[in-house]
């Protein structure tokens, strides 16, 4: 009869591939350039965001790329760095993964409203148009922006503070963490900055490089 090895959590870092290590920080600065590049940022109605988006082809097309790129990689990166955390404080990584997690897996549904606001203008669709269909959006789309909203900013203070709690960074890595979603919340909500989100989205970049910066030292 064979038996299983029990996992310890310094087995499971040390199996932590470089690749998803490395991941931890393109999905928050691709999103960083997104929400900078955005060209509807300021925009508070359907027409309004379909006319920019028909003025800036360019922006609205990089918009979907950064989108993609951040799909792929948003989710690997916060698995990883529930290595760093799941140990020392459990519940948060639980509720902070999952909440994170609802967030990024629902950005697919935010990028269809841009798919279709390229679409449009490279198909030489009018504005008025544009702004019809943007009105009968599917729910769906309403629901991903809520949850997207809850998901990742609530899921990223929760693994801040779970970072925080680990010891397996600086404390100010953890900060940062914290409190840079909360600032993208402020620059998007109260400021209407595209620069102040660039700030808030890129400190969550530079808190999930040193991350990765510990992980990676933690699996030699």
């Amino acid at each position: 009869m064979t038996t299983m090895a029990r996992t310890t959590p310094e087995a499971q870092r040390r199996g932590v591939p470089l690749a998803v290590a490395l991941l931890m920080p393109v999905g928050p600065a691709a999103i960083a350039l997104l929400r900078y590049l955005l060209p509807y940022y300021t925009e508070s109605t359907n027409a309004g965001i379909a006319s920019s988006a028909a003025a800036s082809p360019g922006r609205q097309s990089a918009v979907l790329w950064l989108g993609y790129v951040a799909v792929l990689t948003l989710v690997p990166g916060v698995i990883a760095l529930a290595q760093l955390t799941r140990s020392s404080a459990p519940r948060l990584t639980a509720w902070g993964v999952g909440l994170a997690l609802a967030g990024y897996l629902s950005l697919g549904g935010l990028l269809s409203t841009d798919q279709l606001l390229w679409s449009a203008a490279a198909a030489g669709i009018d504005v008025r148009t544009t702004t019809s269909l943007l009105d009968q959006a599917h729910p769906t789309v309403g629901i991903s922006l809520g949850v997207f909203v809850l998901g990742h900013v609530v899921g990223t203070v929760l693994l801040g503070i779970a970072l925080m709690r680990s010891g397996r960074v600086p404390t100010w890595v953890g900060l940062t963490l914290a409190v840079s979603q909360p600032l993208h919340f402020i620059a998007t909500v109260i400021l209407g900055s595209n620069v102040v989100d660039l700030i808030a989205w890129s400190l969550t970049a530079l808190a999930m490089t040193f991350a990765a910066r510990g992980l990676l030292a933690e699996s030699t």
